[in-house]
């Protein structure tokens, strides 16, 4: 063959000497990294490419870790495992399902207790094709809804949520109250609707004995005939002071008590946060001397609560709505902002200044 038909490169690897090629091999690294400074940080090889590589790289051994420069020593150790078999490939990952889409799978989950294929079903009706039933029961896993309906009958948050308009809760809470007589426990018996929140102060004595109840289970009776709807049950616990009496007299007239299991507060919740909120609220911070008192301060909260107060479960505004009114100038002057208060300032609530 000619010798101009010979790859100048290789004619002089051949003909070279071992100290002259070891020049030659540092002039083409310092070469090579010349030319990767001006190339991306990271360059993506293809599957020929990296056969290529690994064709005349694994020759090499471990002094592959001083040629090469194209990826991590790290990375062509892992080629090499796994064109061997000593590692298997990496399952190529799915895109995640848009922040929308799972937003409105947890939210038809939350709003129907549907399983996952019928919630598929629904987001075809949507046209929201792209999305299978694993990737439906993954995203519901994941937050910790149950992928399937729920075969045990209603939840106790959704039973209160569906009958909320009929139903009552009850509970006593006390108050030490200084008298002629001295230190003397007061009990307050107190009742809340669950839809609307409003209260109802039954009854304050210092002896809530079985006439005492009976009495208060009397005007009960009248004043839930005078509801716009008969109560279909008023939740109590197991305290004694509710007598069996107290309990007949109400069922007599179309009003269930139903006796919660026992050491089951948040069965309760309502009342028992109302009675927190009061006694944060304003008796943990009087004296309260004699029943007159303590009756005082009991109704002057509960006015507040129902025309004053805002409530967070209620869209944080005061339980008779908010007032719109229609007046001139900014809504943001403050200048005729003005604040009431109750109680000695304890209880403060703002308005605006007529006009």
């Amino acid at each position: 063959m000619p010798t101009r038909f010979i790859n100048p490169l290789l004619l002089l690897l051949v003909t070279a000497s071992r100290g002259h090629l070891a020049k030659q091999i540092q002039y083409l690294k310092a070469e090579n990294e010349v030319l990767r400074a001006r190339l991306p940080e990271h360059i993506r090889t293809t599957p020929a490419e990296r056969a290529k590589l690994l064709k005349f790289g694994k020759p090499l051994g471990a002094s592959i870790k001083d040629l090469i420069t194209i990826v991590h020593p790290r990375t062509f150790a892992r080629w090499v495992a796994r064109e061997s078999g000593q590692i298997q490939p990496r399952p190529l990952r799915r895109r995640r399902t848009p922040e929308q889409i799972r937003a409105l799978v947890i939210r038809i989950a939350r709003e129907t207790g549907w399983g996952y294929t019928r919630i598929v079903g629904e987001l075809r009706k949507l046209h929201i094709r792209k999305i299978s039933r694993g990737t439906v029961k993954n995203i519901l896993a994941a937050n910790d809804i149950e992928p399937a309906p729920s075969r045990r009958g209603l939840a106790w948050a959704e039973f209160i949520e569906r009958h909320t308009q009929t139903l009552w809760a009850c509970d006593f809470f006390s108050k030490s109250v200084w008298t002629p007589l001295g230190m003397r426990r007061f009990y307050v018996l107190v009742f809340i609707h669950i839809g609307s929140r409003r209260v109802h102060v039954a009854g304050i004595t210092d002896r809530a004995d079985r006439d005492w109840m009976g009495q208060r289970a009397r005007e009960l009776v009248a004043f839930f005939q005078g509801q716009p709807e008969l109560p279909t049950m008023v939740f109590r616990d197991r305290d004694v002071r509710f007598t069996k009496q107290f309990d007949a007299i109400l069922k007599s007239a179309g009003v269930p008590m139903q006796k919660l299991t026992p050491y089951s507060p948040n069965l309760n919740a309502y009342i028992e946060r109302w009675i927190q909120s009061i006694k944060h609220e304003c008796l943990d911070h009087f004296i309260v001397f004699g029943e007159r008192h303590l009756w005082y301060l009991v109704n002057e909260y509960v006015d507040y609560y129902h025309s004053q107060r805002p409530h967070q479960g209620l869209g944080n505004v005061p339980l008779h709505g908010l007032q719109l009114i229609d007046e001139p100038g900014h809504p943001d002057d403050a200048s005729r902002i003005i604040c009431h208060s109750r109680l000695g300032g304890l209880l403060k609530h703002y308005e605006r200044r007529a006009a």
